[in-house]
């Protein structure tokens, strides 16, 4: 290769292991193409990204370069890695429409209709038939992960970006080239815990996740081994009573007590091989129920109720909880051992109040969001009556204690009655803290945290709160924005 060859394929390569969702994805896709504005959208970078890709290989091929078999040692890794970065755009269209399509189809595995066009391209540029078979569903993967991120968890603040590209990094790992050369079919290792309020969107970041586990392609099917509407289990722990929870979890056998007329599958046994389950309402979980739980994490074996029958599991567990584990941990109410098999990766939902006061148009872009999925469409007008009345009947530093899920609801209520005025519930925080400081149960955090959200709606700026409290603006910010640790309490 020439040097400016090698340049450029070192920028696709790049731009290969680049997570889409950064910052530094979108400089490498100016590297390729050349193009220095800043105004395109994503859908318009990659169009040209893969024009630009088409053009080198329709070069090499008239020159009879583009044959990965011709190449040796780092050149042969660096052409390899950009005849895949090719071939992944030229059917990227192709997967988005099968992503879709077996969505509506449901668990029955569709039948891939462009299977047999992309291995021939794999095989013209000299990949083995196995490579191409485990390439060809790692597509797939990318194609899955990137649609359920970008479309279930919406938002333009900072703090969403960044939750993005963490959950993009829990699938393939912040190194996707340490993932295909190792960890593709071992990620079922790696637990995940997420935190975050009540109704922040844990369950919708759970499920991105866990619908982007790798699913193999078989060949002699032309379609893959399973969909991936079924290899996503979802259990939330607290609406089980204590007696019920293990039978949920690891099934039981007929008779292994009153009731128990029949054999019944817990949620391991019914989870594929290549499945994520979630357990939503971990921090709800007694101890006896963690230890049980932690067997799991450890031998990847359980028995069912009532059986000494031991069945392997060979999914991923995703775990959730709005409670705080560490105070839990603290009080021995939830076991260290249990944490640190959980938390191959903790991530951080962040709370609506926080997005917005991040970025003023979060709210414009979540109601677009909802009014999507409820109405099939987000017609501007009906975007703006919302917003209006919203703006209308609630405080400007209203602490939506429900966050999304309440946002959702108080939609609802608009376009059924045209008024919100918020949870009533938020209004008696004052009462709530009046009465801990009574009882000597409010902690240093919660008081400042509260007085912070008073004074901001009296007066609107992170300033004039700052000067009244005096504390650091930057302090102030975190309180309001739930960011700021227990156990601060001083200015920075």
């Amino acid at each position: 290769m020439t040097a400016e060859e090698r340049e450029f394929f070192a920028n696709v390569v790049a731009a290969a292991f680049a997570n889409p969702f950064s910052q530094e994805r979108n400089e490498l896709d100016r590297r390729i193409t050349g193009v220095t504005r800043t105004d395109l959208t994503r859908e318009e970078m990659v169009r040209l990204v893969t024009v630009r890709m088409s053009e080198r290989l329709n070069r090499l091929e008239r020159e009879g370069r583009a044959d990965l078999r011709l190449y040796r040692d780092d050149e042969r890794r660096v052409v390899g890695l950009a005849f895949l970065f090719n071939i992944y755009h030229c059917f990227r269209a192709d997967f988005d429409g099968f992503v879709l399509e077996q969505l509506r189809a449901g668990d029955t595995p569709c039948r891939v209709p462009f299977a047999r066009e992309a291995f021939a391209m794999f095989d013209r540029l000299g990949f083995t038939e196995e490579e191409a078979g485990k390439y060809f569903a790692i597509f797939y993967q990318l194609r899955r992960a990137f649609y359920f991120i970008e479309s279930s968890l919406a938002g333009v603040s900072p703090s969403m970006h960044t939750l993005r590209l963490n959950l993009w990094n829990n699938v393939f790992t912040c190194n996707i080239g340490l993932y295909d050369t190792h960890l593709w079919q071992r990620m079922e290792d790696f637990s995940t815990l997420l935190l975050g309020e009540t109704g922040t969107g844990k369950g919708a970041a759970a499920a991105a996740i866990g619908r982007s586990c790798f699913i193999p392609f078989d060949t002699a099917r032309g379609r893959f081994t399973e969909s991936f509407t079924r290899n996503f289990i979802s259990m939330n722990l607290s609406q089980y009573p204590e007696t019920l929870i293990e039978s949920e979890l690891f099934g039981h056998r007929k008779g292994a007590f009153t009731g128990a007329v029949e054999n019944h599958e817990g949620v391991f046994s019914r989870c594929s091989p290549h499945g994520s389950i979630f357990l939503d309402e971990i921090g709800d979980l007694s101890v006896p129920v963690q230890i049980k739980l932690l067997q799991v994490l450890q031998d990847r074996t359980f028995s069912p109720v009532g059986s000494h029958e031991r069945l392997r599991f060979n999914g991923r567990v995703i775990a959730a909880t709005n409670r705080s584990l560490d105070e839990m941990r603290r009080r021995g109410q939830f076991r260290d051992d249990f944490y640190y098999r959980l938390c191959s990766d903790t991530i951080t939902v962040p709370p609506l109040r926080r997005r917005v006061a991040e970025a003023p148009r979060e709210m414009e872009v979540m109601i677009s969001h909802l009014l999507e999925k409820m109405l099939g469409e987000a017609r501007q007008e009906i975007v703006s009556l919302v917003l209006d009345v919203l703006r209308r009947d609630l405080p400007p530093a209203y602490s939506w204690l429900g966050n999304v899920r309440e946002l959702e609801q108080a939609v609802r209520r608009i376009l059924l009655t045209r008024n919100y005025s918020g949870d009533t519930s938020a209004g008696m925080e004052t009462g709530f803290i009046m009465e801990g400081m009574a009882e000597g149960t409010i902690d240093a955090h919660t008081l400042l945290a509260n007085y912070c959200r008073q004074l901001y709606a009296c007066y609107g700026t992170y300033e004039e709160v700052a000067r009244r409290m005096r504390l650091d603006r930057r302090t102030v910010k975190k309180y309001l924005q739930g960011e700021a640790a227990p156990s601060s309490g001083t200015e920075e």
